[in-house]
């Protein structure tokens, strides 16, 4: 009986296998994390071969905890950090560079070039985003102009381009003997290339970034058998059946399929969408339109969404540059030793500032610091900087679609920090939820990948498998809020206008 999906979950941080049951509970998981190589400032670079083996080797581990085999699986499916670029030859299946990770700002002088005198949102009625470093499109062309001998490959046809969900499927269908090159219409539409209305490659914008045509993935829906299993032993001639990027998958677990629900996702960074429907609708306050999901040959549906850098990641860097803790956790016991922030304000804007501000020239910057400042208050800032960088996408989600959201639902490694939520709920004065099932990533990547091979039937089958956990009530202090989030924004016109052309 194959009474289960298993989901690939591939990671910023880590690569996990999911194993999930017909109730969208979580059955076993094999999770290994990979090394976060920055070889320079502003550069952020994965080994896209380190997590090739990883992937591999998680699926074994949650089919060995769970006791399971290929045969008790119905399907797979696939999540992905959506805008890490790998560029590989295809009759090898060796990657030309690392993969080139969302976070890494090494393009802004070629996001400047291709702007010119028409500016970043010179596509953007197009595919829904402005020119930014935070897409793949302009990884690709930095291999191609700085990788020895790559244009030159690529223009004969040997080089293949993929977000880590397609070098995720072609190595499991079988690499360089047959592996499919594909992507979702999800991942698609966060390369600056995919046109939103056809969803196909512009090849107008692909000949103003220099980018063959013949290294694109074929775009498929996000909900259909895009082959079989033929790499591994552990999972041969399973069905391939769901591709998500990570945060339209964590939307779909949470079951927000409709226009005018939404999530936030507290993970590296952190991503609130807002489902339109069937209607594409364009931003005016700074954030971006993508692909929400499509089912098979059901219809297109859209979303906003606001994209923020630097979260959970702030967290791993308290950890890891400065040993202010030594676990995770440990930033919650170091905020409650103190009673606030002591006046402090983190700005993280390690990779410049995403929505709404869409500012490449902002940096990291801690203000209002005093000699009776210290860890814990610091530790306080890291954390409270999620909630308000949270509360201005919010703001600016209210402001596109006319309509105030009545709660927030939430995903992500870090809302199991009461401390964190309970703020965030005060800071947005709306009620702040989680579900039962936290991994609502790969949850919604096994629902996409159930769906296509009849292991649920429908939408409605998959809205009764979500269940509240626990819901943070915002108190009542609207004064002190406002405050709050007037010295919030002071701080970060504070991290605005740092870079110069010398600066490194």
């Amino acid at each position: 009986m194959t009474d289960y999906i298993i989901a690939l979950d591939q990671g910023t941080t880590s690569s996990r296998a999911i194993i999930f049951d017909k109730k969208g509970s979580i059955i076993s998981v094999g999770q290994k994390e990979h090394e976060q190589i920055m070889p320079r400032a502003g550069w952020v670079e994965h080994d896209p071969i380190e997590i090739r083996d990883n992937m591999r080797e998680v699926i074994g581990i949650a089919l060995g905890r769970a006791n399971l085999t290929r045969h008790d699986i119905a399907a797979i499916g696939i999540t992905n950090q959506r805008e890490t670029a790998v560029v590989w030859d295809k009759n090898t299946g060796i990657p030309v560079y690392n993969a080139i990770v969302w976070q890494d700002t090494r393009t802004q002088s070629i996001v400047n070039r291709l702007a010119g005198d028409e500016g970043v949102e010179r596509y953007k009625d197009i595919v829904g985003l402005p020119l930014a470093t935070y897409f793949s499109g302009t990884k690709i062309v930095w291999i191609l102009e700085n990788v020895e001998g790559a244009r030159e490959k690529a223009e004969a046809g040997d080089l293949i381009f993929g977000t880590t969900d397609t070098w995720v499927l072609w190595n499991l269908t079988g690499g360089p003997t047959g592996g499919i090159h594909a992507t979702d219409v999800t991942n698609a539409s966060r390369t600056l290339f995919m046109d939103l209305e056809t969803l196909e490659w512009r090849d107008d914008i692909l000949a103003d970034f220099g980018v063959p045509r013949s290294m694109m993935p074929e775009i498929r829906s996000s909900s259909e058998v895009y082959g079989e299993a033929r790499d591994t032993s552990l999972l041969r001639e399973t069905p391939v059946a769901g591709i998500l990027g990570d945060q339209q998958a964590a939307t779909f677990g949470q079951a927000a399929f409709d226009a005018g629900e939404s999530k936030n996702t507290y993970g590296t960074g952190n991503f609130l969408i807002f489902q339109t429907g069937t209607e594409i609708v364009k931003s005016e306050n700074g954030l971006l339109t993508t692909v929400g999901y499509k089912l098979g040959d059901g219809p297109t549906h859209y979303a906003l969404e606001g994209s923020i850098a630097v979260t959970g990641s702030l967290i791993q860097w308290l950890r890891d540059q400065l040993g202010i803790i030594s676990t995770a956790p440990e930033v919650e016991q170091l905020a409650l030793s103190v009673e606030d922030n002591g006046g402090v304000y983190f700005v993280p804007a390690f990779s410049g500032l995403y929505a709404p501000y869409w500012r490449p020239d902002a940096r990291g910057a801690i203000v209002g610091l005093t000699r009776y400042a210290n860890r814990g208050h610091l530790s306080r800032a890291a954390l409270e900087a999620t909630a308000f960088q949270t509360r201005e996408v919010l703001d600016a989600v209210n402001a596109d679609s006319g309509v105030d959201l009545a709660e927030l639902k939430v995903d992500g490694g870090m809302i199991a920090n009461d401390t964190l939520m309970q703020f965030q709920a005060d800071i947005l004065g709306v009620p702040v939820v989680r579900p039962v099932v936290a991994e609502t990533t790969a949850l919604g990547a096994a629902y996409a990948a159930g769906l296509a091979v009849g292991f649920w039937s429908d939408l409605d089958e998959l809205r009764a498998n979500w269940q509240e956990d626990k819901r943070w009530t915002p108190n009542d202090d609207v004064e002190e809020r406002e405050r709050q989030l007037r010295l919030w924004k002071k701080a970060v016109t504070k991290s605005m206008d740092w870079v110069d052309d010398d600066v490194r």
